[in-house]
């Protein structure tokens, strides 16, 4: 099969890799779509050392399964797989499972690829109204409503999304569905005009809101963030980090112990609620599709700088192109 893969620090297109055979408990599924992401970006530059076929933003269709009913079913994925012996798996925590694979990131070949496989237990079935477009975005918009699972937001808050890439629009979508005075600060005016309607938007060389915001979610991807972060939070409030870095990080934390600020890490969250607000046309995500490209393409794909949302369409004829 065709495929994406990451080795010795090199991305290379592959026509003639392994199609996977799924386990007793898995199944077999045939990517339609599979979205780049920050996280694989961060992965070619070294990020948790992974090696192997990229993508964990995906959706396909099953083409065997030990349950018959989902055969010819169109599918999401949880990209968690415990190893349900852990005392988080036990706990049904196995996001955090200590022995864990994670699709395209940790010990698991990724959607990059014309075929994946996934533990039944962690598909989902795709709505009948929620298009290939729409689906491909259930992964990181259950990230993005992580937020919501696990902070409590006030209609009051005064609340700052840091970044207008993909995470932030995401992020920001979601949260204006809570009511909060909301503010996405970021650096490009076209990005910063898609949240027209949804937020209050500044650019980054204008903030000047030293010490205002009762929540900051720092979706930059840029390790600066942080710091920015910390500079626009209240004394006794929170920051929210979806970032993820390659690399270590070198800041001072006392701003942090004297302001009283809580740090809290955001990860994965609830694909069965991504895929009902997909669902309910609660938010638009198709707007964030900036081009699609084949496999073959990936050069160009991974070059697109500042860009929104870049997809793979998978096994169809392979001069896809800019979508229009």
């Amino acid at each position: 099969m065709e495929c994406l893969c990451f080795f010795n620090g090199s991305l290379k297109y592959m026509e003639d890799y392994d199609k996977p055979v799924p386990q007793a408990d898995e199944a077999l599924i045939k990517v339609i779509l599979t979205g780049i992401c920050n996280t694989d970006l961060e992965i070619t530059q070294g990020y948790k050392g992974f090696q192997g076929v990229l993508g964990h933003e995906f959706v396909g269709v099953v083409e065997q399964a030990p349950d018959p009913g989902l055969i010819g079913k169109r599918v999401v994925g949880d990209i968690n797989i415990g190893c349900n012996n852990c005392i988080n798996c036990k706990n049904d925590f196995h996001h955090h499972c200590e022995n864990r694979h994670v699709l395209g990131i940790l010990g698991k070949d990724g959607a990059f690829a014309e075929y994946i496989t996934l533990p039944v237990k962690n598909l989902y079935v795709v709505p009948d109204n929620v298009t290939d477009a729409e689906a491909v975005f259930a992964e990181p918009l259950a990230a993005a409503l992580e937020i919501t699972e696990k902070f409590h937001i006030k209609p009051t808050h005064n609340f700052a999304v840091l970044g207008d890439g993909k995470l932030g629009q995401l992020v920001a979508r979601v949260l204006s569905l809570t009511g909060c005075n909301l503010t996405v600060i970021g650096k490009h005016e076209d990005k910063l005009r898609l949240l027209k309607g949804i937020a209050k938007t500044i650019k980054l060389t204008g903030a000047n809101y030293k010490g205002f915001f009762d929540i900051v979610a720092e979706c930059t991807g840029n390790s600066q963030g942080l710091s920015f972060a910390q500079d626009i939070v209240k004394p006794s409030g929170t920051i929210i980090l979806k970032s993820t870095y390659q690399g270590n990080l070198t800041m001072n934390p006392s701003g942090w112990v004297v302001n009283e600020v809580t740090l809290m890490g955001s990860r994965c969250g609830p694909m069965d609620a991504a895929l009902r607000i997909l669902e309910r046309k609660l938010v638009n995500v198709e707007s964030l599709v900036s081009h699609v490209f084949t496999l073959e393409e990936f050069e160009k794909a991974f070059q697109t700088r500042n860009s929104m949302k870049v997809l793979f369409k998978l096994n169809t004829a392979r001069t896809c192109g800019d979508m229009e």
